[in-house]
């Protein structure tokens, strides 16, 4: 895979679980631990976004 594909998962990924936050915040009963969880990998992704500039 190369660097642009590579970065155009991770940014397709960042944006999925953007999506996904946002939905489960917006239930009458977010379930905390996912949200936790979903921040965490977007938090991971947007740092390996950001090694490469």
């Amino acid at each position: 895979m190369n660097l642009q594909a590579h970065l155009s998962a991770l940014t397709r990924k960042h944006t999925s679980l953007k999506t996904n936050i946002v939905k489960e915040e917006r239930r009458p009963s977010p379930d905390t631990v996912l949200l936790m969880a979903l921040k965490k990998e977007k938090l991971k992704i947007k740092d390996q976004l950001n090694e490469y500039g």
